[in-house]
């Protein structure tokens, strides 16, 4: 999970009484990670949190569990997650009541600006997706393999399109995107198991590297569509925002 502040164990905290009033019954760790799913919460919900130097004295009698805790971090971290992006959580809500605006309107990068950024996107995934084919190929075979690849990339890469790629931040739509997302990689899907079945009917003993190469090859007609269907569709521009931007703009001047 994403977050701007780079300390979030420090044990000296301070935060506004209405601010705690209104995130503390939405946290639910009371151990070590409860600090973190405070900041969290905090920054999801568009409060500012500023980091400062102070003077702190240790006890060096204290005890902790390292791996214990780092084991509950991870799951609080799942947890959390999960929390937001079911809407569990009424960030919106927080938002409207206590949340600042940014100082500077977030813009969407031109469309060149996100034919680059896809592009950068789709490098990473495409090497992941080799990776995972490959691993998944051996034991499952090469349409299990390709399936399993494809979904978890296609997961990924919807999340860092969503931030990266068309600058879409908070929560807001975020479960109707991922779903949407899934509806693109089906497309995708299709086109690589057709190439592994035209394979296959052509060179019945391929070798996973060559099956890797016809994938590969399927995947840039399936990026192409990809982004079609992400920009104009997962993540079009919508005018409902287009007037939030414009008032947030105006109240700022």
């Amino acid at each position: 999970m994403q977050v701007q502040f780079s300390d979030a164990q420090c044990g000296f905290k301070a935060v506004r009484a209405e601010v705690a009033h209104r995130l503390l019954p939405y946290v639910e760790d009371n151990r070590w990670f409860f600090d973190t799913e405070l900041l969290i919460l905090a920054e999801r919900a568009g409060l500012r949190i500023h980091e400062i130097p102070v003077d702190w004295i240790d006890d060096p009698d204290s005890r902790v569990d390292i791996r214990q805790t780092a084991m509950d971090d991870i799951k609080g971290l799942v947890r959390v997650a999960g929390s937001i992006v079911k809407g569990r959580i009424p960030l919106q809500a927080i938002y409207a009541e206590l949340g600042r605006g940014p100082i500077a309107t977030p813009t969407r990068p031109s469309f060149f600006g996100q034919v680059v950024r896809f592009g950068i996107v789709g490098a990473f995934s495409t090497l992941a997706f080799a990776l995972l084919y490959l691993i998944f190929q051996g034991p499952f075979g090469a349409q299990q393999g390709n399936f399993l690849a494809l979904l978890l990339t296609t997961v990924a890469n919807t999340a860092a399109n969503r931030r990266f790629t068309f600058r879409i931040h908070g929560p807001e739509r975020l479960f109707t995107q991922q779903i949407q997302g899934l509806v693109v990689f089906m497309v995708a899907w299709g086109i690589t198991s057709s190439a592994l079945l035209l394979l296959h009917s052509v060179h019945m003993d391929a070798s996973p590297k060559t099956e890797l190469i016809v994938l590969t090859s399927a995947n840039v007609l399936a990026t192409l569509i990809r982004f079609v269907l992400l920009r104009i569709w997962v993540f079009r521009a919508r005018r409902s925002d287009e007037r939030r931007r414009t008032a947030s703009a105006q109240l700022a001047i």
